[in-house]
């Protein structure tokens, strides 16, 4: 895992030959993770936000499309700040990244074009997840 606690980018690869393609990641580490979704985003105008988790980590991958996600790092998980300021990573299925999100941040992300799709990994349950889960309003801390 990340041992800084700052999300990070991880490089994958590509290898083409007669047989066709195959997409690598070799250097991203999932032995941690318990579980794992996709986010189906029909309409860019979708917005999901403000979710958070203090000790939860996330691995975003971006299946088909592309997909604006916004991090926050809350001050106060009870009452933050309003002024914090986001990091902003764009991903797409072209790029072969992965995006680590350690615990401490809230996310949102949008799809940049119609019918994109993410998997997300997790390394808490969904017992524990809801034990560790804040919401705060779309608009707190970013116009979308």
């Amino acid at each position: 895992m990340n041992e800084e606690n700052v999300p990070v980018i991880i490089a994958g690869g590509k290898h083409t030959d007669e047989r066709g393609t195959l997409t690598y990641f070799n250097d991203l580490n999932l032995s941690a993770v318990k579980r794992l979704y996709v986010l189906e985003h029909p309409d860019p105008g979708i917005v999901r936000a403000w979710q958070g988790h203090q000790y939860e980590n996330k691995w975003f991958y971006v299946v088909e499309g592309s997909f604006k996600i916004v991090l926050i790092r809350p001050d106060d998980w009870l009452s933050p700040a309003e002024d914090l300021q986001p990091q902003e990573f764009s991903l797409t299925s072209a790029a072969d990244q992965v995006l680590h999100v350690p615990g401490g941040f809230a996310s949102g992300f949008q799809a940049l074009e119609p019918d994109s799709k993410m998997m997300v990994f997790s390394n808490f349950s969904i017992a524990e997840s809801l034990n560790d889960d804040f919401r705060f309003n779309k608009s707190k801390w970013y116009n979308w």
